[in-house]
C-alpha cells in the first residue's frame, strides 16, 4: 500500500491509498464506512491486485489519517466533493482504464448519493450493506437534539452507539476493530444529519441509473438495513443487480466467505469490461 496525501477544497489534508500494479484491466476507487479507515481494506485491495485490478482510496475527512475534527463534517456535500476528488485523482493516475467506483456503509451511502446527484462518467458501481436506512430506528430524541445541535454546535460530537461484534462472525476481525487506534465512534451533530438525510434522499429515490451497479448487502446486517436495499433496488430502474449474502453480518468484505463475496463481485466487474 503505497501512502499518499491530497489536499481537498476545504484546505484539509486528506491521507490516501494507492494499490498498483502494472498493465491493471481497471481500476476500483474505493470509499470507506463509517468510524473506519482506509487501510482496514489492504487485505481486500490486495486480492483484487492478484486478479488485475489497481485501487485508491481515502480516509474521509475527519476519519483515519485525514485532517479535520474526528466525526465531523460541515455538510453532504464536502463528503461528495472528496469522492469527487477521489475519482478525479484515480482518472490522473489511470487515464482511460475502467473506472468503477466502490462505497460500504456510510461509503456506500455516499456513492449512491454522489452517482444519483451528480452523475458521474463510471464503468460501475458496486455499493455493500449502504446507509440508506439504519437496521434499526435511531432514537427520535437524539435526531431531534441533533437537528437543534446543527445550528447551534454543528461540530459537537456524540457516540454512535455502532456494536463492533456485529461488523462480523470473525472474531479476529472484530478483535483488531476493537484495538484499532485509527477507528473511532464519533459523530458530529452536522455530519450526522447530513448523512440521515442523505439516507432518506436514497430511501425515496426512484431514478434510472445509466451504467451497472451492484447492490450487495448481508441478510444478518444489525447496523444497515437490508430490507432498505433489497427495496431500493426493486424500485429503481436501469442495469441493476442485487445479492443478499444470507446470515452475513454488516461487513461482507470482512466475514469468515469473504472470498466468495470478492470472487462474486470480481466476476460482475469482469462482465462489465
Amino acid at each position: 500500500m503505497e501512502q499518499l496525501h491530497w489536499t481537498n477544497a476545504q484546505g484539509l489534508s486528506l491521507f490516501a491509498a494507492h494499490w498498483p500494479i502494472p498493465n491493471p484491466k481497471a481500476v476500483i476507487s474505493l470509499v470507506h464506512g463509517q468510524g473506519e479507515h482506509i487501510a482496514r481494506y489492504d487485505h481486500m485491495a490486495t486480492w483484487y491486485n492478484q486478479h488485475g485490478f489497481a485501487v485508491l482510496g481515502f480516509d474521509h475527512q475527519g476519519y483515519g489519517r485525514s485532517g479535520g475534527k474526528k466525526g465531523h463534517a460541515p455538510n453532504l456535500e464536502v463528503l461528495l466533493d472528496d469522492i469527487g476528488l477521489l475519482l478525479d485523482k484515480t482518472r490522473e493516475t489511470y487515464p482511460g482504464l475502467p473506472l468503477f467506483l466502490y462505497g460500504h456503509s456510510m461509503g456506500g451511502g455516499l456513492c449512491l448519493n454522489y452517482v444519483t446527484r451528480r452523475n458521474p462518467d463510471l464503468t460501475g458501481l458496486v455499493v455493500t450493506g449502504p446507509w440508506i436506512r439504519l437496521a434499526f430506528e435511531a432514537p427520535a430524541l437524539k435526531v431531534v437534539a441533533g437537528r437543534i445541535l446543527k445550528r447551534f454546535a454543528p461540530a459537537l460530537t456524540l457516540p454512535t452507539g455502532l456494536v463492533a461484534h456485529f461488523i462480523s462472525h470473525d472474531d479476529r476481525v472484530v478483535e483488531a476493530y476493537l484495538k484499532d487506534p485509527l477507528v473511532h465512534n464519533k459523530l458530529s451533530a452536522a455530519a450526522g444529519i447530513a448523512l440521515l438525510d442523505g439516507a432518506s434522499w436514497l430511501d425515496n429515490w426512484s431514478g434510472t441509473f445509466r451504467y451497472p451497479v451492484l447492490l450487495q448487502h448481508g441478510g444478518g446486517d444489525k447496523i444497515t438495513s437490508p430490507d432498505a436495499t433489497r427495496r431500493f433496488f426493486e424500485r429503481v430502474k436501469g442495469p441493476v443487480s442485487h445479492r443478499e449474502w444470507p446470515g452475513l453480518y454488516h461487513e461482507i468484505h470482512n466475514e469468515i466467505e469473504r472470498e466468495e463475496v470478492y470472487g462474486f463481485t470480481l466476476d460482475w466487474m469482469l462482465k462489465c469490461l
